[in-house]
C-alpha cells in the first residue's frame, strides 16, 4: 500500500519547471570491465549539478498561498541548498538557507546566484547539526515553512521521478530487464522514492543502497530495526554524511531496499575515475556512491551478465579535491600497493631489491639512513590484480626481507608517504594523533588554545585536501602522570581523533 501511495505522488510531481529528464547512458569502459552492462542516470547534469532541485521544488510548488507568502527556510551544506535556491527563484518566494561556516565558497557562491535577491545565506555553526538548529531557531523566530532535504513526502517524490524517467527510457522485457539499479544514501530521501516507485511496478528489480562505511546510518538502522543516531560520520562524501535518517525515509527503506553496500574511500576514488573514462564528466564523491557500489557488489557476489543501473547522483565536486580523489583512485582499483621493506644497509642493496621485483613498476621509495647494518625503506609498488599485494609479501620473505604491508593503512596512506624525517632521540613520551579539524580560520588556534603549554608539540602535519575538514597528524609529548588531563583536552576539544601511537608504521618511521 505504501509504494502505491507513492506512485500517486510520484506521478503527480511537478519537477519539470525546473529539472532536465537525465539521459540515461551506456557506460561501454565499466560494462566491459565488470562484464555486466552498466548504465549510468546522469542526475549530474541537472542545472544545480544533483538531483536535490526535483525534491526541494516538488515540495515548495505545492506550498499553499499562505505558506508560500511566509516563505521558507533550509539547513544544507550544498546541493539541497542549490535546489532550495533555485526553486525560490522559479516560485518567486523567500527562502532562508543556513549553511555552515565550512562550507566552501563555491556552494556558498552557487547558492546566492541560483537564488538572487530572494535568498538569504547564512552560516552558522561547523556542522550540517549545527546549522539545523539555527535553522530551527530562525523557523520560530520568523514563522518560516521548513522545507527538509529528505525527510518529506512530496521531496520524496519528487526524487522518485528519476524511476519513472528511468524505466521511461529503459523498458523492462522479458529479454532485457534491468536486474538493479544502485543509489548513493544519505538521510534516504533518493533512494526512498526509486525503491517506491520501482516496487509499485516491477518489484522484481533490486533497489540496492550505497553507503561509505564511516557514514552508514541507514545501514545500522535497518539492522537495529529503528533510526540510529551516528555521534561521527565521515566528510569525504559530504552530500551523504548524514549522522540521522528521517523516520519516514526509514519506513521506507526498510519495505522496499533490498540491500545496503559499503564502500570505502578509496572505492569511490576508483569510482569517480570509472565515470570519468566513460562520460569525461567528474562527479563529487557521493555522486560516484551508486558506481562504486555496482563495483563492490558485483565482485563480492561474482556477478556477471546483468544490467545495473546506477545514479549519478550530483557533480559539485571542489576542484581542490581532485589531488586526493588522483592520489586515491590506484588504491581503490588495487593498481598500487604500499611496503615498509627492511633491507640490508650495503652497496647494490637498493639494485638486488628492484631486481626481485622484476617488471614490476615501482611507484614511489623514501629511504633515510639511521642504522649501521640495516635500512627501512618506504616503498610503492604498482600491482596487477587484486590480492596482488599479498603475493609481493610472500615474494619478499622468500628473499629474506622483513616487510611490513601498509597498503590498507589509513595513517601511512593519507599522512606518512607524504613526509620526509626520521626517528629522533628527543621526543620522549610522544603520543601520535591523527585530527579531523574543521576547514575555517582559527581552527588551528582552538586546538593550541586548549592544549597543556606543559605538552610539547613534537611532530606536526598537515595537508589541505580540498574538503570541508583538514586531517591533522600531530605528535604531543605527554608524560604518563597527565594520562588524565590528556584525555580530557581531547574531550573538550570536540574534533574527530584516532590514536595513531600504536601503529606499527609510525614506530618504523617516526
Amino acid at each position: 500500500m505504501l509504494a502505491q501511495e507513492y506512485l500517486r505522488r510520484i506521478l503527480k510531481a511537478r519537477v519539470y519547471d525546473v529539472a532536465h529528464e537525465s539521459p540515461l547512458d551506456y557506460a561501454a569502459h565499466l560494462s566491459d570491465k565488470l562484464g555486466n552492462k552498466v548504465l549510468l542516470k546522469r542526475e549530474d547534469l541537472q542545472p544545480v549539478f544533483s538531483f536535490k532541485l526535483r525534491g526541494a521544488y516538488n515540495r515548495m510548488v505545492h506550498l499553499s498561498p499562505e505558506e508560500r507568502s511566509c516563505g521558507v527556510i533550509t539547513a544544507s551544506a550544498g546541493n539541497h541548498a542549490q535546489g532550495v535556491a533555485l526553486a525560490a527563484n522559479r516560485l518567486q518566494c523567500k527562502a532562508v538557507i543556513c549553511m555552515p561556516i565550512t562550507t566552501p565558497s563555491v556552494k556558498v557562491e552557487a547558492v546566492k546566484r541560483f537564488g538572487g535577491r530572494f535568498v538569504e545565506v547564512i552560516q552558522e555553526g561547523r556542522s550540517y547539526s549545527e546549522s539545523a538548529e539555527c535553522a530551527a531557531r530562525l523557523q520560530r523566530e520568523r514563522g518560516l515553512v521548513f522545507v527538509h532535504p529528505f525527510n518529506d513526502p512530496d521531496v520524496i517524490a519528487g526524487q522518485g521521478t528519476i524511476a519513472m524517467e528511468l524505466l521511461h527510457q529503459y523498458q523492462p522485457s522479458d529479454g532485457d530487464q534491468i536486474d538493479a539499479i544502485f543509489a548513493a544514501v544519505g538521510g534516504g530521501g533518493l533512494i526512498s522514492g526509486v525503491a517506491a516507485y520501482i516496487k509499485a511496478l516491477y518489484p522484481e528489480i533490486q533497489v540496492i543502497g550505497v553507503q561509505t562505511k564511516d557514514s552508514c546510518a541507514m545501514k545500522r538502522s535497518l539492522e537495529e530495526k529503528h533510526p540510529v543516531f551516528l555521534p561521527q560520520v565521515g566528510l569525504f562524501s559530504d552530500g551523504t554524511a548524514v549522522k540521522q535518517v528521517g523516520d519516514e525515509t526509514f519506513r521506507i527503506c526498510q519495505q522496499y531496499v533490498d540491500d545496503i553496500v559499503l564502500v570505502d574511500s578509496d572505492e569511490v576514488c576508483a569510482a569517480i575515475k570509472d565515470i570519468f573514462d566513460d562520460t569525461r564528466s567528474i562527479v563529487e564523491p557521493a555522486g560516484a556512491l551508486g558506481v562504486a557500489g555496482i563495483k563492490a557488489w558485483t565482485r563480492r557476489n561474482s556477478i556477471r551478465g546483468k544490467t545495473l543501473v546506477a545514479v549519478n547522483s550530483g557533480a559539485n565536486m571542489n576542484f581542490e579535491r581532485l589531488r586526493f580523489v588522483t592520489e586515491r583512485a590506484a588504491m581503490g582499483e588495487e593498481k598500487e600497493a604500499m611496503f615498509a621493506v627492511t633491507i640490508p644497509e650495503e652497496r647494490g642493496s637498493y639494485r638486488k631489491f628492484c631486481k626481485l621485483l622484476g617488471e614490476r613498476n615501482i611507484t614511489e621509495f623514501n629511504y633515510r639512513i639511521s642504522a649501521e647494518k640495516e635500512a627501512q625503506i618506504f616503498v610503492g609498488i604498482q600491482t596487477i590484480s587484486s590480492g596482488d599485494d599479498e603475493k609481493l609479501v610472500s615474494l619478499f620473505q622468500r628473499a629474506g626481507l622483513k616487510c611490513l604491508n601498509l597498503t590498507h593503512d589509513e595513517l601511512t596512506k593519507l599522512h606518512l608517504r607524504h613526509m620526509v624525517g626520521g626517528k629522533s632521540p628527543l621526543a620522549v613520551n610522544e603520543r601520535l594523533y591523527r585530527f579531523e579539524f574543521p576547514e575555517y580560520p582559527g581552527a588551528l588556534m582552538v586546538f593550541l588554545t586548549a592544549l597543556n603549554p606543559a605538552w610539547n608539540i613534537s611532530l606536526f602535519h598537515y595537508r589541505n585536501n580540498g574538503s570541508d575538514y583538514g586531517r591533522v597528524l600531530a605528535g604531543i609529548q605527554v608524560p604518563p602522570e597527565d594520562d588524565a588531563r590528556f584525555q580530557q583536552f581531547l574531550d573538550n576539544l570536540g574534533y574527530p581523533y584516532v590514536d595513531e601511537t600504536a601503529n606499527p608504521a609510525y614506530r618504523l618511521f617516526l
